[in-house]
């Protein structure tokens, strides 16, 4: 069966959740997409996202150099939400570390988990 990205369900903005993944499994961060930049994630295989602060589309690492080349794409069971395996070029978050979830909290307090890559 081939995939038709059209029946992804976007919420009112035309907008869906996308989780980026490295191989490893560990998160890296969570942006937005539509189905435009869907649509040039699949033919290009470098992920593409929607800024929602921009109103623009922004390739990941085309200004920064931490790129992602995308591995798989996978939705869930609701298709309301996306999951991209990436192979990730350097950090994937603007705080430079690795990953943008990078603080937890135990026993109440916030630990810092990563520092940022040099």
């Amino acid at each position: 069966m081939r995939f038709d990205p059209t029946t992804l369900k976007f919420d009112d903005k035309g907008l869906i959740p996308a989780i980026a993944q490295d191989e490893t499994g560990d998160v890296l961060m969570v942006a937005w997409m539509n189905l435009e930049a869907v649509q040039k994630t699949l033919e290009t295989r470098k992920v593409t996202y929607w800024s929602r602060s921009r109103q623009a589309f922004w390739i990941k690492g085309e200004t920064s150099g931490h790129a992602q080349k995308l591995l798989d794409f996978r939705y869930d069971c609701d298709a309301d939400c996306l999951l991209m395996v990436v192979e990730q070029e350097g950090p994937a978050c603007h705080t430079n570390r690795r990953s943008c979830f990078y603080r937890a909290v135990r026993d109440g307090e916030v630990v810092e988990l990563m520092k940022p890559m040099v």
